[in-house]
C-alpha cells in the first residue's frame, strides 16, 4: 500500500510502502479515489495546536510515521467476513469520526465526542486516505452520497459535516434574525450552504480576504463584511439592528472571536468552530450581563452525517469549489493552505 506520510512534524510528507491490510471481522477495505485536505491536517502536520501566548497543545501521542486524511471516498475492494450492506465495487464517503463504541458518549450516539477516538487519519494515529487504500472498521461508516461528484462527496465528511453540526447549533431563528458565517474557507462556504438549508436563510459572511468573500457571495450569502476593515463591525450592528443572532466562527482565532464577540446580539450565541489558534479575553460579567451563549462544535455525529447526506442527495446543497491534485502534491497542498492561498477544497487523487 502506498501511502504518503508525517514522518517529522513540520517536514515535507515522506512516500511509505507497507502491505494492503486484508479486512477482518466487520472490516471494509476501500481503493481510495479522494481525500480531501482539511485545516486540521495543517495541524497535525505540524504536531501541535497553537493555545495562544506562547503555548501549544504538542500532539506527542501521535506516533510516526502517520497517514492523514480524514475526507474520504472510495471504492469497496474486500469485506471482513462479517460485514454486511456493502457490496464490492460499491462506492462510498467514509464517516471517519470513529470512536472506541463503549464510552457514554459512544453509547449515546456521539462518537465524534468519545474520549479515547479511533478517528481515521487524525490524532488517534490510525491511517487515513493520503493513501490509495484506507480500511474501515464497520460498513455503517459508509455513506452513500448519489448523484454527488465523487471529489466533492469526500469533503462533506469533514468540511460538510462541521459545517452541518456548528449550524444545528444556532438552533431557531427568527424571522428577523441573521447569521454570520465568519472565515469563508472550504468549511465556511459549506456554512453558507448549510444556514440556508437548515435555517432558511442567506447568512452574512464575513472575512479577511476579497477572494472568499466573492466565493461566499456565489454560494448565496446575503450580505458581506471584510473583517479588516475597522468600521465592520459597528455597520453590521447598525445593519442587523442590534446585532447577529449568532455568529459561527470557522476560524477559531482571536481576531474573529472578537469580531464574533463584537457583532453578536444581546441573547445570541457563538459557536465556535476553528481551531487556528491563541486565546480569548472577555469580562465574564458581560456573559450573563448580555445572556449571550459560547458554544464549542466539533464535526458532527454519524447520525447528523447521515441526515446531512439526505440533504446533499435531495440536491439541497449547492457545490463549493473543488481543486483536485495529485496526492504526490499533498505537502505542497498543506503549505497552500496553511498560507491561506486556498478558495474552496483541494481534494487529493492517488
Amino acid at each position: 500500500m502506498h501511502s504518503l506520510a508525517v514522518t517529522r512534524f513540520g517536514a515535507p510528507l515522506e512516500p511509505i510502502e507497507t502491505p494492503t491490510p486484508s479486512p477482518t471481522g466487520t472490516e471494509v477495505l476501500l481503493r481510495v479515489g479522494f481525500a480531501g485536505v482539511c485545516h486540521s491536517d495543517v495541524h497535525m502536520h505540524d504536531g501541535y495546536f497553537d493555545l495562544g501566548g506562547g503555548n501549544k497543545l504538542p500532539l506527542s501521542q501521535l506516533k510516526l510515521p502517520h497517514t492523514l486524511g480524514h475526507e474520504i471516498e472510495g471504492e469497496v475492494v474486500a469485506l471482513g467476513p462479517e460485514a454486511r450492506g456493502v457490496e464490492v465495487g460499491e462506492r462510498r464517503a467514509v464517516f471517519p469520526w470513529i470512536g472506541c463504541g463503549a464510552c457514554p458518549a459512544c453509547v449515546r450516539g456521539v462518537e465524534n465526542l468519545c474520549s479515547k477516538p479511533r478517528a481515521l487519519g487524525c490524532s488517534s494515529g490510525i491511517a487515513g486516505g493520503y493513501a490509495d487504500h484506507v480500511l474501515v472498521p464497520h460498513p455503517k461508516y459508509l455513506l452513500a452520497y448519489g448523484d454527488t461528484p465523487r471529489a466533492l462527496a469526500a469533503t462533506y465528511m469533514c468540511s460538510g459535516l462541521t459545517a452541518f453540526g456548528a449550524m444545528k447549533k444556532v438552533g431557531e431563528i427568527g424571522s428577523q434574525d441573521s447569521i454570520v458565517v465568519l472565515g469563508c474557507g472550504g468549511v465556511g462556504l459549506m456554512g453558507v450552504q448549510f444556514a440556508k438549508a437548515l435555517h432558511a436563510t442567506a447568512p452574512i459572511a464575513a472575512d479577511l480576504d476579497e477572494a472568499r468573500l466573492d466565493a461566499a457571495r456565489g454560494a448565496g450569502a446575503g450580505a458581506t463584511y471584510r473583517t479588516s476593515d475597522p468600521e465592520a463591525a459597528k455597520r453590521l450592528v447598525a445593519d442587523t439592528k442590534g446585532g447577529a443572532s449568532a455568529v459561527v466562527d470557522f476560524v477559531g482565532s482571536e481576531a474573529t472571536f472578537a469580531f464574533a464577540n463584537a457583532v453578536v446580539r444581546k441573547g445570541g450565541k457563538i459557536v465556535v468552530v476553528g481551531l487556528f489558534g491563541g486565546r480569548a479575553t472577555i469580562a465574564l460579567p458581560m456573559i450573563p450581563l448580555r445572556a449571550i451563549s459560547i458554544i464549542g462544535s466539533y464535526v458532527g455525529s454519524l447520525m447528523e452525517a447521515e441526515e446531512m447526506m439526505r440533504l446533499v442527495r435531495a440536491g439541497r446543497v449547492e457545490p463549493i469549489p473543488i481543486q483536485t491534485r495529485p496526492l504526490g502534491r499533498a505537502s505542497e497542498t498543506l503549505d497552500d493552505l496553511r498560507s491561506g492561498r486556498i478558495v474552496g477544497r483541494v481534494v487529493l487523487t492517488p
